[in-house]
Formats: structure tokens, sequence, C-alpha cells
């Protein structure tokens, strides 16, 4: 795992506009903190079920030790709106154990929404709220756009960003050279934000051909496509 991401705080929030990768990141993510020996937990705030959701992967997940909370409803056919008490009770021990690593899964708005319900856990410069970007998808194409939703994350989550994760991708007919187009693109837009671009996610099947691109995190589909 690159240096970035190893340095990240123990209560790590990934946010971002649907369908930005954001799952496939967490994912990947609590699984290269558990090979590093972490005690890891992963909580799914994607409280919209049609959409692809880290409790697709608990199974996976806990046989490698990561503690997995979901809605109570995740994988069903109802859509409900409901987080159980076991959130707040991770939350709660991510704060009474400071070593350990959580990472919040924060699916859209509405997950935006819920994260705001908890933000009195989350004390500055001891958290670490990822943006995850794909500059290829609808509504964050163009750099004053892509602002805009993060700043509606910021405000319904109330919780300020530190960094970016570029995830551009075109699914599984990505090309390197997609990912490298996009390079320049994301440190824009960083720089707007004020914000560090931590790192770039690329499938690991391209690995070796992004050389050119700094601290490139390799990851493997963990959602029901490609991206």
């Amino acid at each position: 795992m690159i240096e970035a991401l190893k340095n990240l705080k123990n209560l790590i929030v990934v946010c971002g506009h649907f369908g930005a990768g954001k799952t496939n990141f967490a994912v990947n993510l609590a699984k290269a903190k558990a090979a590093e020996g972490k005690n890891v937990t992963l909580i799914d705030l994607d409280i919209v079920n049609p959409y692809f959701r880290a409790a697709d992967n608990t199974a996976e997940l806990e046989a490698i030790g990561v503690k997995c909370v979901n809605p109570d409803f995740a994988n069903t056919n109802v859509d409900i709106p409901s987080l159980p008490p076991s959130v707040m009770g991770a939350i709660e021990a991510q704060v009474r154990e400071p070593e350990r690593v959580t990472i919040l899964d924060v699916g859209g708005d509405n997950g935006a929404v819920a994260l705001g319900m908890y933000n009195r856990f989350f004390k500055d410069g001891e958290y670490d709220l990822l943006y995850v970007v794909n500059k290829y998808r609808p509504l964050t194409e163009d750099i004053p756009d892509a602002e805009f939703i993060l700043r509606e994350i910021e405000w319904s989550g109330r919780l300020r960003a530190t960094g970016i994760i570029n995830n551009s991708n075109l699914g599984e007919v990505t090309t390197a050279a997609d990912i490298i187009d996009t390079d320049s693109w994301c440190r824009e837009l960083a720089e707007k934000c004020s914000l560090p671009l931590v790192s770039t996610c690329a499938i690991d099947t391209l690995g070796g051909q992004l050389d050119a691109v700094p601290d490139v995190f390799y990851i493997k589909n963990a959602t029901k496509q490609i991206f």
C-alpha cells in the first residue's frame, strides 16, 4: 500500500457522488489495512439499497478479520433509511481504541446526512475524510461541479474533507491512458479545493502501465461490476 494511505488517520470517511467508486475503494482500503495487521472495522453508511455497497463483501471481509457494520436492511428489497445502534457502537469503539482503524463507506448525499448524526465523534486533526471522484461520471465531469458536490457532502455531513482520491474510470473498458489523462485534472481540482490529491486508484490488471502517475493504489474489483 502506498505511503499516503498508510499515513491516514485511523478514523477514515470515504465519500463521493453516486457511482464514483467509493465502495470499491473503501473495501480495498479495509483489506489493505487488515493485511498490515490492523484491527479494522468497515461501516456501511450507504442507506440506499439499490447501489453497490460494502455489505456485499461482508463474508469475504470477515474471513480476513475485518468487522463489518451494515444497515438493518442491507441486501434486502426493503428500502428504509435505517441504521442500527451498532453503527454508533463501532464509532464509539474507535474512540476508546484509537489504534483500531474504522472506515465509513458513505453513500452519496443520503449517507452524508446520516454521517452528520455522528459528527461529534470526529475531532479536528483526528480523522480523514476522503472525497472519491470519477471525472467520467455525470455531474463531476467539470471541476466546478466536482467541487460543488464535495461542498454539498461537507455541508450535509458537517465535516471538512482532508483529501481527494482520483478514481476516474470507464468501468471494465478503462485503459491506462484513460487514467493518465485525468491526473492533471484531479490535481487542478485538488488545488481548487485546497486539498491534497492523496492517491489514484486503478484496477490491478493495469499494474505496470501507470508509472507516469504518482501514488497509484491498485485495487481488485469489490462490487458487482468492475467499478
